[in-house]
């Protein structure tokens, strides 16, 4: 359930600042007259996201067993890569998102109503697209049978929503670089835990070999019915009995991923950047 939180809070997050940016720029620039098309532009982004998600769910189970195990093991490697890529770009551009969307912002005000609404769309609807195919395919990977998973997913994004909102009231400050250099840092060990279950996802389907060629077996040190089996499970994707490949795929995306992603930036490539301020707070 935590990590079904964590996706939650950290795609939702990223959601809500990029709206709580739009929206108190245009009120700071007194253009109240722009938020109607700016709000259309983020109802149409959610409304196609929340239409994803269910085409991926109810879509899938008219699926026969081994193509539903295709479909979600196939997603799972298109989603981890989507995520592994959105937390390096975040990373990097976490500084300057601000100035990043209002320069969109004032084009897009020059150009009239239409570009309004895309921009808001587009600035929401990729976080959108991602979210619910990262959150089915991880709901997947961790469902024990429960709605755990669905309601920890959900009370990231309420959460997500109510940061949000004490951001655009100035309530709360936050370090957005360190917040999401952390938190992507867990989204990376979430990610691997997806991707290893995708891959056993395609050995079910017999699109892969090596399903009955266990690395290891430890069900009966760790039960996966035992409160701390489905802890393991919730939080890292954890599997008692997973393949070699599934090992393997788990090492070999974690190991170098994490310590690219937390190795500190080079000093003659931030040199060549303009100068920016050290911390960002929204």
């Amino acid at each position: 359930m935590f990590a079904n939180y964590l996706i939650g809070l950290r795609e939702g997050l990223e959601a809500s600042l990029v709206v709580c940016i739009l929206i108190a720029y245009l009120v700071k620039t007194d253009r109240r007259d722009a938020l109607k098309p700016i709000w259309i532009g983020i109802a149409i982004a959610v409304g196609l996201a929340l239409g994803f998600g269910c085409a991926l769910e109810f879509g899938s189970q008219e699926l026969t067993f081994e193509a539903q195990e295709a479909l979600g093991g196939s997603l799972s490697i298109i989603a981890v890569g989507l995520v592994t890529w959105m937390v390096f770009w975040m990373r990097r551009t976490a500084r300057h998102l601000k100035a990043d969307l209002h320069g969109r912002l004032d084009a897009a005000l020059q150009m009239g109503t239409g570009a309004l609404v895309a921009t808001a769309f587009l600035a929401v609807g990729r976080e959108g697209l991602e979210t619910s195919l990262f959150v089915w395919t991880s709901v997947r990977a961790s469902s024990d049978g429960t709605e755990g998973p669905l309601i920890g997913v959900l009370l990231g994004i309420a959460t997500a929503v109510v940061l949000g909102y004490l951001f655009y009231r100035g309530a709360l400050r936050i370090n957005l670089a360190k917040f999401f250099t952390w938190t992507g840092a867990m989204l990376v060990v979430v990610a691997a835990g997806v991707l290893a279950y995708g891959f056993h996802d395609l050995q079910e389907a017999d699109f892969l070999p090596g399903l009955t060629n266990k690395a290891f077996d430890i069900s009966e040190t760790i039960p996966p019915d035992s409160w701390y089996g489905t802890l393991l499970k919730g939080v890292l994707n954890f599997q008692p009995d997973p393949t070699v490949l599934q090992v393997v795929v788990w090492s070999l995306y974690l190991v170098p991923t994490l310590a690219f992603f937390l190795a500190p930036s080079r000093p003659g490539k931030d040199r060549a950047k303009p100068a920016a301020p050290v911390r960002e707070e929204v």
